[in-house]
């Protein structure tokens, strides 16, 4: 096993590890809920939690968990829209999380997971991808900086 590889493996490991302490907490009731709706798998803010917030924190600004074992650390969501001159960019934002969209691959591959497969399970035969990933895409330009 070359150095890349072994690097890569530790660094899957430690974003599993993380995830796992993460769910764990959840599971003994340490993770305080956002809102009274924490629990609805179809608002923003509690997909954030669930999918994001190992990687990107609980405040979004790219502190999670996880972020340690990426490459080049998990970016700062608040500031989406100030790094597009002020008008964040929706339809791009959803395509990232959707996977349809690389996003900056210039130092190398794209760490961030696809997110779309999963968004679309099915569930009492209906496609709710659509909805998760409206709803993400809001919560995230609601964090924005002014």
């Amino acid at each position: 096993m070359t150095s890349s590889e072994r690097g890569k493996t530790l660094a899957l490991f430690l974003v599993l590890l993380a995830i796992s302490a993460t769910l764990l907490q959840a599971r003994q009731g340490q993770v305080k809920p956002a809102s009274s709706s924490a629990h609805n798998p179809f608002e923003g803010a509690e997909i954030f939690r669930q999918y994001c917030a190992s990687c990107h924190g609980a405040d979004a600004r790219g502190h999670g968990p996880a972020a340690v074992a990426l490459k080049h650390g998990a970016p700062d969501l608040t500031r989406i829209s100030q790094r597009n001159k002020g008008a964040f960019p929706a339809e791009r934002v959803k395509k990232l999380i959707e996977g349809k969209d690389a996003g900056p691959v210039a130092h190398g591959d794209r760490e961030m997971p696809i997110w779309g497969p999963i968004f679309h399970e099915v569930e009492s035969d209906q496609d709710l991808g659509e909805v998760r990933l409206e709803a993400i895409t809001k919560y995230v330009e609601s964090l924005q900086q002014k």
